[in-house]
């Protein structure tokens, strides 16, 4: 049958109505993961329509995945992220949703304390397997939308659960049946989605879903895990890797909206932020993060990464307030005592740092030479120089400048003869066999020394 695409406003043919392959034997896709060989990357050249949904958000697993490399949040340590994330967010919702385990007491006190702030954003959800018993966990808890998790691919199928496909669709439905009846919003999460037969068990169980979700009128989310980060973001990518592909198959072959496609990505390739991107270009409105990309192995896509790609891709922070990152971080490092790497993009210590002499040159004469946005006011972080022997006068004059917040009328020039005296100093340092860039704390005692000695 011929129909109007309501999307693209074109004649489609109605495409064709998938249906579940209950195959004997698992589909590994072993050519293309061949367990002893670097993952490959086949194309078809199937290119599927950049749609970008009107309305995009980013939803947070911090609470859920990002503790599955780390050890637990104390409950005041979620408690606190929890509101720092709803600052981040704005009073618009950006940051929409936010998971948590149910598992220990510990979890469930911090459920409960962050539900009890009221706040709209973001919203408390949780997270299930898919059995009964996890079920009677979030029943009584008062949450209206909870995960759980349907793994799609024959890996997990038939080596995991030890299941057909038959079996684990017939298993993942009764519960999720289970959890509507009792009101609760299902948020399926279809593990392992890039190594799964797309249209032999995903597109076939997400039309059960569909169907499920139009007779009882309770939306039903599709979040797409790439759990490996097997996902690859270019044009023409085959499945199960390509993320386009992934995303227009959804809506285009079981009619999910935009509103209920949910990605979550994984960075074992590096292509966490470009994957959570394509998804949100190809139609997903949502994209699961984690805070500094704290997850298992390799981490989830960074939150704070996505704040900016939301920024870049609308013009608009739509609310969302950037400065709250910088202290995000700060709480990271000085209250959970966790280390973050110095050249993590917006969040570690030397993002905004140089330390070539020529660089600091061009921040003394207009610091929009060398820094990738005014991250004074986007992050509340000015930029800054690290001082060594590479830094030349230039570097020495910008961070006296710099560190100690002189006006402009008051700023020295690297012609200063401080600048000067202190330049000498530091060369000295690395004649003597020095190797480490000086700390802050040794220049400042440096500078106020000389000061004291001035008439």
């Amino acid at each position: 049958m011929i129909r109007i695409n309501d999307k693209s406003n074109l004649l489609e043919l109605d495409p064709y109505n998938y249906s579940l392959q209950d195959v004997e034997q698992p589909n590994l896709f072993a050519d293309i993961f061949c367990y002893d060989e670097v993952p490959k990357i086949p194309f078809n050249n199937r290119k599927v329509p950049v749609c970008m949904p009107k309305e995009i958000w980013i939803t947070d697993t911090t609470f859920r995945d990002g503790q599955e490399s780390r050890p637990p949040y104390t409950v005041n340590q979620i408690f606190d992220l929890y509101q720092l994330l709803h600052r981040l967010g704005g009073p618009n919702g950006i940051i929409r949703q936010t998971e948590f385990f149910v598992y220990s007491k510990k979890d469930q006190e911090a459920l409960y304390r962050c539900m009890e702030l009221g706040y709209q954003f973001p919203e408390v959800t949780t997270w299930i397997r898919a059995k009964k018993e996890d079920y009677q966990l979030v029943k009584d808890i008062g949450i209206k939308e909870s995960g759980v998790l349907v793994s799609c691919s024959d890996y997990h199928i038939f080596k995991k659960l030890n299941m057909t496909r038959r079996e684990a669709l017939n298993h993942y439905l009764s519960v999720i049946q289970d959890m509507m009846e009792s009101g609760l919003r299902p948020r399926c999460h279809f593990e392992d989605i890039t190594r799964a037969d797309f249209y032999g068990f995903v597109i076939p169980f997400v039309n059960e879903l569909m169907k499920l979700s139009e007779q009882s009128g309770i939306p039903i989310k599709i979040r797409a895990c790439d759990t490996l980060g097997y996902g690859v973001p270019h044009s023409g990518v085959a499945l199960p890797r390509s993320v386009p592909g992934i995303i227009y198959g959804l809506q285009h072959h079981s009619k999910v909206p935009s509103e209920l496609i949910e990605w979550h990505g994984h960075n074992d390739f590096y292509h966490g932020v470009a994957n959570a991107t394509a998804a949100w270009l190809y139609g997903a409105s949502a994209v699961n993060c984690s805070l500094l990309g704290i997850g298992e192995r390799t981490g989830n896509v960074p939150l704070e990464a996505m704040v900016m790609e939301y920024a870049s891709y609308r013009g608009t922070f739509d609310g969302m307030d950037p400065t709250v990152i910088t202290e995000i971080a700060e709480y990271y490092e000085h209250e959970i005592g966790y280390e973050i790497p110095p050249m993590t993009p917006f969040v570690g210590k030397n993002f905004n740092v140089t330390k070539a002499g020529i660089h600091a040159d061009g921040l003394l004469k207009d610091e929009e030479i060398y820094n990738i946005f005014n991250s004074t006011k986007l992050l509340n972080r000015p930029p800054a120089v690290a001082v060594s022997n590479s830094s030349g006068l230039a570097g020495i004059a910008y961070w006296i400048n710099q560190y100690f917040r002189l006006p402009k009328d008051k700023q020295v020039a690297k012609n200063d003869p401080l600048v000067l005296e202190m330049k000498q100093w530091v060369d000295q340092q690395y004649a003597d066999g020095r190797e480490t860039v000086m700390s802050d704390g040794e220049l400042e005692e440096y500078v106020r020394s000389k000061r004291k000695q001035q008439p």
